[in-house]
């Protein structure tokens, strides 16, 4: 099983982004992205469930990020708007096929590379 990411980079302030994460192999019962940030813990972002399409954010990217799947094409997006300078960090894609909803990244099994996103002031 491998997840590959794509989409990050440098942007300003308000601008946007959108990265995306690809699975080979097979599918899951839900999907997220996770981020961590230099000196700081790895911190949860938002998933999405594969099937029911459900979603979850974090407190602090609700309304301004958008996590969403291509069922076809096997991809989980997140597009980003309105992004800060404190968005910065590296984006991980993570995948768990355990059968409910979680926020806990030691609850996601597969991980992909990172990409960075650098948001300037």
């Amino acid at each position: 099983v491998q997840l590959v990411e794509s989409g990050g980079g440098l942007v300003q302030a308000g601008g946007s982004l959108r990265l995306s994460c690809e699975s080979s192999g097979r599918t899951f019962y839900s999907m997220a992205w996770f981020r961590q940030a230099p000196g700081k813990e790895r911190e949860f972002v938002a998933a999405v469930l594969w099937g029911l399409g459900g979603t979850g954010y974090a407190d602090s990217v609700k309304g301004r990020f958008t996590i969403s799947r291509d069922i076809a094409k096997n991809t989980v997006y997140l597009q980003m708007n309105s992004l800060k300078p404190e968005d910065t960090a590296v984006y991980y894609c993570a995948a768990t096929g355990r059968q409910f909803y979680t926020e806990r990244d030691n609850e996601y099994d597969y991980w992909g590379q990172g990409t960075q996103v650098s948001v300037s002031s």
